[in-house]
């Protein structure tokens, strides 16, 4: 089953009256656009923007360095 409804002073209101007998499990998600701007208009700086100073500074890294990471940090064995 699917509803739709919207967020009013704290509380969930379908758009449809609903019935749901007692006890019944649900999971509510809310879209991605929805959840990714906040109710005063500004959105957090994603991981990329808040670090983007530092993307790409690294130099002399073997070529697979990206793939084989545990191999280089805690000696696993390398990736093909």
């Amino acid at each position: 089953m699917t509803f739709t409804g919207s967020m009013q002073d704290g509380a969930l209101v379908f758009t449809a009256p609903v019935t749901i007998p007692q006890g019944t499990e649900v999971r509510v998600e809310a879209p991605q656009a929805a959840a990714e701007t906040p109710p005063g208009g500004e959105r957090e700086p994603t991981f990329a923007e808040r670090y983007a100073f530092f993307i790409g500074k690294v130099e002399g890294l073997p070529n697979d360095a990206a793939r084989n990471v545990d191999h280089y940090l805690y000696g696993h064995p390398k990736r093909a």
